[in-house]
C-alpha cells in the first residue's frame, strides 16, 4: 500500500478499523487515551538522553521512534475520522491563529508564551 495524502491514510485507518469490527471501541475517550499512551511511548527511546545523542539516534532506536510516530498519526487520524474533523483544515487554522499570538517580529528566536512576549 502507498499513501501519498492525509485523506488516503483517512481512509485506509478506517477501513482497518472496520475489516477487524474495531470501530464500535473506537470512541473519542478511547482513541484520546490511546493516543496519549503512544505520545507517551514516542518520548521512552529519548529517556536520558542528552540534547545531542538525541539528534543522533542510532539505527535501532531511530526505526523505534519511527515506529511510534507512526502509531500517534494513526490514532490521531482515528480521533479525527471518529469526529470528523478535517486535520489539514484544523492544523491550517492552528497555524493562522499561532501566527496572530506570535509576531515574528516578537517571537523569533525565543520560547516564551505569548503572553510573555
Amino acid at each position: 500500500m502507498s499513501l501519498d495524502s492525509l485523506a488516503q491514510l483517512a481512509d485506509a485507518v478506517r477501513a482497518f478499523g472496520r475489516e477487524r469490527d474495531w470501530h464500535r471501541y473506537h470512541t473519542p475517550k478511547n482513541l484520546s487515551a490511546a493516543l496519549v499512551v503512544e505520545a507517551a511511548e514516542l518520548l521512552e527511546p529519548f529517556q536520558w538522553l542528552t540534547p545531542e545523542q538525541s539528534l543522533n539516534l542510532p539505527p535501532d532506536k531511530l526505526e523505534a521512534v519511527r515506529q511510534e510516530m507512526a502509531d500517534v498519526l494513526i490514532y490521531l487520524v482515528s480521533l479525527a475520522n471518529c469526529l470528523d474533523i478535517d486535520l489539514l483544515r484544523a492544523a491550517e487554522d492552528k497555524l493562522a491563529i499561532n501566527a496572530a499570538k506570535y509576531p515574528v517580529d516578537k517571537a523569533r528566536g525565543s520560547c516564551a508564551k505569548s503572553h510573555e512576549l
